[in-house]
């Protein structure tokens, strides 16, 4: 069927991408992911340049990998052993194509589940279907901003906490975290005390305007021995009415 064809014909569709002599290539089977690839250096340079920070060989966690464009970028830059977070149906084929398209099968682990506070059964509530799509939040109806979210598509699923995921998945620990999950850091951070009381550093999305998100995660971040150094984001995220509160925030040990 024809359709069948241009479904196929968009899936394979790729773009290569080069930032700081590392050539990565990723798939652009619609415009929103075409516009993650074109924003690639634009975007979030603070987070590329958190990730060129970590040593050679670490042990990363990207939660809320989406469809894996730092994941890759720290797997072959910095030869990272990554474990990508992403609960998102609709974003796992991409996040596991472009994976293999970049060879970085020995360096990526996918992590369907959700992280959350603690080991329980809930909802993936999803304010979009499309492929890239982002904003969506388990076991809460809030978005990144702490209002209500306008959902469209739902599933159950299993989430876990970041402790449950070392000590029953027997994931390793890992020395950085990258949290980008669009509102529930707060509550991922909450069930992950052991595991923070390890890490070097990580980089967090925090949106300034939800109170209840920031003053836990830092109570949670400085009550593990963490220190805040920076917080910023892009030109591009600054003159966005809806995004300009939410900064990457950067926290070491």
């Amino acid at each position: 069927m024809i359709s069948e064809q241009v479904i196929e014909a968009s899936i394979a569709r790729s773009r290569a991408v080069t930032y700081r002599g590392t050539h990565l290539a990723f798939c652009i089977p619609n415009s929103l992911n075409h516009l993650r690839v074109h924003t690639f250096a634009t975007k979030e340079p603070e987070t590329l340049e958190w990730i060129e920070s970590i040593p050679e060989g670490a042990v990363l966690w990207d939660v809320g990998a989406n469809v894996g464009l730092y994941s890759c970028y720290a797997a072959r830059a910095r030869r990272c052993r990554v474990i990508a977070f992403e609960p998102s149906v609709f974003n796992l084929e991409l996040l596991a194509r472009n994976v293999f398209l970049n060879q970085l099968t020995d360096k990526i682990t996918i992590m369907s589940l959700p992280l959350f506070e603690q080991l329980t059964e809930n909802t993936l509530n999803m304010s979009g279907t499309s492929w890239g799509g982002a904003l969506s939040a388990f076991g809460v109806l809030h978005g990144f901003d702490g209002h209500a979210m306008h959902k469209v598509f739902e599933f159950r699923t299993l989430g876990v906490s970041m402790d449950d995921a070392v000590k029953k998945l027997c994931l390793p620990r890992p020395d950085y975290i990258k949290m980008d999950v669009d509102g529930i850091e707060h509550l991922i951070l909450r069930g992950g005390r052991e595991v923070l009381d390890g890490v070097r550093g990580i980089i967090v999305e925090i949106n300034d305007g939800f109170a209840v998100q920031a003053d836990e995660s830092k109570r949670l971040l400085e009550a593990s021995g963490l220190r805040l150094v920076s917080k910023a984001h892009s030109a591009m995220i600054e003159e966005s009415a809806t995004f300009n509160q939410t900064f990457n925030q950067i926290w070491v040990r």
